[in-house]
């Protein structure tokens, strides 16, 4: 063996140690900033507990938008030491990190109640007052609440509550309800495909994207269908 094959070993030696601690210094980084993006996401948690609240629940709703399928609403109440690095709003998750996630904050959540409304109560009271009703089912379903943390919605209830906009980006709590009620509503969504095949509600989950809007011109109007939203209204 030439000195040369021995210097360009100890080049690819160097290079390979580089490599490692740069992928180190990126991932030292990264653990970083999801560590400090956790202590801003519990400061609301932090300050309620200071204030002699314990049982603080969380509640989001995914489903205002969609033609199709119920809206669902998530309450969880999580543990003090509660620590999921990388929770934050569901939809800045990807589908495999958020169902990994909903299974940790299942099995780790002191309590958690989800709760859907399905397209003909929405019909018949309004998106809103559903997407409240939702929320308002699931509070009751946790029995003892202290305080609720809420994304930009009060609810007409006799509990102390703090309303945050884009509070699932915000309270560590909100981002668990939402990424439970977003879990839930797309298992449900792709349920509904195996009794209603052809609408792609797998994939669209209820949104009016054009291939949905093609497959209710060729299939017609389901039962899941929300029959008072345009343009589902105009095809009946």
């Amino acid at each position: 063996m030439d000195e040369t094959f021995y210097v360009s070993l100890k080049s690819d030696r160097r290079k390979g140690v580089q490599k490692l601690l740069q992928r180190y210094e990126a991932h030292r980084e990264k653990m970083k900033m999801l560590e400090e993006m956790h202590v801003e996401m519990t400061k609301y948690e932090l300050k309620l507990r200071s204030q002699g609240f314990h049982l603080i629940a969380g509640i989001d709703e995914v489903g205002r938008g969609p033609l199709a399928g119920p809206v669902v609403a998530a309450a969880v109440i999580l543990p003090n030491d509660f620590k999921l690095l990388g929770l934050t709003d569901s939809k800045k998750l990807s589908k495999e990190k958020r169902e990994a996630f909903a299974k940790i904050i299942k099995e780790q959540a002191t309590a958690y109640s989800i709760q859907m409304i399905h397209a003909d109560k929405i019909d018949e009271i309004n998106i809103y007052e559903s997407t409240k009703l939702a929320m308002t089912k699931a509070v009751h379903e946790l029995n003892k609440v202290d305080h609720l943390l809420l994304d930009a919605i009060n609810l007409d209830l006799d509990i102390p509550q703090t309303s945050l906009i884009k509070g699932d980006q915000k309270s560590i709590t909100i981002a668990a309800a939402s990424v439970l009620a977003k879990v839930t509503r797309d298992q449900y969504m792709t349920e509904i495909e195996l009794e209603f095949p052809g609408y792609g509600f797998h994939q669209h989950v209820g949104y009016g994207t054009k291939e949905h809007l093609q497959a209710v011109s060729r299939l017609g109007i389901t039962r899941e269908h929300r029959k008072s939203f345009r343009p589902i209204k105009e095809m009946q």
